[in-house]
C-alpha cells in the first residue's frame, strides 16, 4: 500500500494511493493514522486535486553517512568501522514538490539520493529478526548538504541540518523489499546518481538494531540509509528528482533563500 499525507481545503490526512497512470491517482481518505489498525473511509479524491505532504511528520531524522562504499571513496574516505550516525532536525523536512532554499551560508550545495525508512511502532534494542514487525514502510529522500560547511565545521549539525534539507516522499510504500532496489538521482532531467540499494554496506536490518540500542523510535521516525556514487552540485533553478525501484519519485525546486 502506499500511503501519502495531503492537505485538501484546509485540512490534513492520509490516503492510500491507488492506481497506475500518473494521471488517474485517487487518493482513498484513511479513517485514523497509518500507525495503528485503520480502515478506509471509501472516499476517494484525485491526486491532482490535493498538496502533497511530507509522508510523515518524524520526531527525529537518524541518517547515516558513508554506507556505500563507492561514495565513501569518491569523498575521499574510508568505509568506517561502524555507521556513522547523524541528525536532521523536523525542521528541516520537506515533502515533493516543495522548494529547497539555498542557504545563504553556503556556496557548494549538493543531492544526496537516499532510501528512506519509515519507522511504524515505538521501539527500542530491536533485534535483528524483528526489524520488519518495526517499520511501517519505505520512502524517497535527498540529503541535501552545503557540502562546503561539512568540510569547515567538524559537526555536520548546519551542513546537513538546515531548513528544507530533508526531502521525503512522495508517499510510504508498506510493501516492497529494500534489499535491492534502483536508486537514482536526476538534475533537470539528465541523471546524475544510480545505484542499488544491495550496495549498502549496512543494510536496513543492521541500521535498526545499531540505532535502537542507543535510542527509542517513534512512530513516524525516519532513518536516512546513505547515498550511492555520484553526488554534486545544485543551483537555484535547479530541478532535483529522487526516484527508488517500486517506491515513487520525490521531486523538488532549489530556490534561493529569502
Amino acid at each position: 500500500m502506499r500511503i501519502a499525507r495531503f492537505s485538501i481545503d484546509g485540512n490534513v490526512a492520509f490516503g492510500a494511493v491507488e492506481g497506475d497512470s500518473p494521471d488517474s491517482l485517487v487518493l482513498d481518505i484513511i479513517k485514523g493514522i497509518p500507525y495503528a489498525d485503520f480502515e478506509l473511509s471509501g472516499t476517494k479524491v484525485p491526486l491532482s486535486k490535493v498538496r502533497l505532504l511530507p509522508p510523515v511528520l518524524p520526531n527525529k531524522v537518524v541518517a547515516i553517512g558513508r554506507n556505500y562504499a563507492e561514495h565513501a571513496a569518491e569523498m575521499g574516505n574510508e568505509v568506517p568501522d561502524v555507521p556513522v550516525a547523524f541528525f536532521k532536525p523536523t525542521t528541516s523536512v520537506i515533502g515533493s514538490g516543495d522548494a529547497i532554499e539555498y542557504p545563504s551560508f553556503s556556496e557548494e550545495l549538493h543531492y544526496e539520493a537516499e532510501l528512506a525508512v519509515v519507522i511504524g511502532r515505538m521501539c527500542r534494542e530491536v533485534p535483528r529478526e524483528r526489524v520488519k514487525d518495526v517499520i511501517l514502510g519505505y520512502t524517497c529522500a535527498n540529503d541535501v548538504t552545503a557540502r562546503d560547511v561539512q568540510r569547515r565545521e567538524s559537526q555536520w549539525a548546519r551542513a546537513k541540518g538546515f531548513d528544507t534539507s530533508c526531502p521525503l516522499g512522495p508517499w510510504v510504500e508498506t510493501d516492497v523489499d529494500p534489499g535491492d532496489l534502483a536508486i537514482q538521482a536526476t538534475v533537470n532531467g539528465e541523471q546524475r546518481q544510480l545505484g542499488r540499494t544491495s550496495d549498502m554496506i549496512r543494510s536496513v536490518e543492521d541500521l535498526v538494531v545499531h540505532i535502537t540500542e542507543a535510542m527509542t523510535l517513534l512512530p513516524g521516525d525516519v532513518i536516512l540509509t546513505g547515498t550511492p556514487a555520484g553526488v554534486g552540485p545544485l543551483h537555484v533553478g535547479d530541478e532535483v528528482a529522487v526516484t527508488i525501484e517500486g517506491i515513487g519519485t520525490l521531486t523538488n525546486k532549489v530556490i534561493k533563500r529569502g
